[in-house]
């Protein structure tokens, strides 16, 4: 449910021509079922002659109720198209989390 809101509003705010939402909560010290951890693969236009923390301002800025609430963790990879070109397999893998699937 939290990962379709993020999608609608990414897609609402920045037209992508790419977006990716991955849940990566299981993979944290997490309850199981938490919707708390998320990847996010971004391409869009929007960010032309924008540094990558200006972008990210502005996901964050569009995500304000879900990172206040239940949203722990949002790794962003935002693109231009023109950077995106040859990388959609290098995207960076989310690294491991210290503890995950320790939580009973």
């Amino acid at each position: 449910m939290i990962r379709e809101q993020i999608e609608e509003k990414l897609r609402t705010a920045f037209t992508p021509v790419h977006l990716e939402v991955h849940d990566e909560s299981y993979r944290h010290n997490v309850p199981a079922g938490s919707e708390s951890h998320f990847k996010v693969v971004l391409v869009s236009d929007h960010f032309i002659n924008q540094r990558f923390l200006m972008r990210h301002r502005a996901i964050y800025s569009e995500l304000a109720e879900e990172l206040a609430g239940s949203v722990h963790a949002l790794a962003l990879h935002t693109y231009t198209v023109k950077e995106w070109e040859g990388l959609q397999d290098t995207v960076p893998a989310s690294p491991n989390c210290r503890g995950a699937g320790t939580l009973a």
